[in-house]
């Protein structure tokens, strides 16, 4: 039993997040401490002009209300939006928050992801702790 877990949550719809959930609750102790994480990547200088600062606000607002609608449906849980680049953001955090799990989503590679890698192929390669891929 882990006692605290990190799962990044994606919101594109490739990834079930309902899966990551489940297995957090299997996998926790009953004091555990469980973090789902969302990522925003940093936008390119060049393309942050073409944004309103309203869209930007409102849409970490609706970012940050979906993340605490996940927390309430896993007991222990809290939910976090922090800015950075996904891969490294995920790794740091797990270990400044001394992270024993990280519970990670995966698609199923393509011929791109050999070249370039995906943040959960990251995540496993570099990760001090012990790490969980779903597919």
């Amino acid at each position: 039993m882990y006692k605290n877990i990190l799962v990044p949550i994606a919101f594109d719809h490739e990834h079930d997040r309902s899966e990551s959930l489940e297995l957090a609750k299997k996998l926790a102790a009953p004091d555990a401490k469980i973090t789902l994480l969302h990522v925003v990547e940093v936008i390119p200088a060049y393309a942050v002009s073409y944004l309103s600062e309203d869209f930007l606000k409102s849409t970490r607002v609706a970012l940050v209300e979906e993340m605490n609608k996940l927390a309430t449906k896993l007991p222990g849980s809290v939910g976090k939006v922090v800015d950075g680049h996904s891969g490294r953001t995920i790794l740091d955090y797990a270990e400044a928050d001394e992270t024993d799990l990280i519970i990670i989503a995966s698609h199923r590679p393509e011929m791109s992801d050999y070249f370039l890698g995906s943040t959960a192929a990251r995540v496993v390669r570099h990760a001090t702790c012990a790490v969980h891929v779903l597919r």
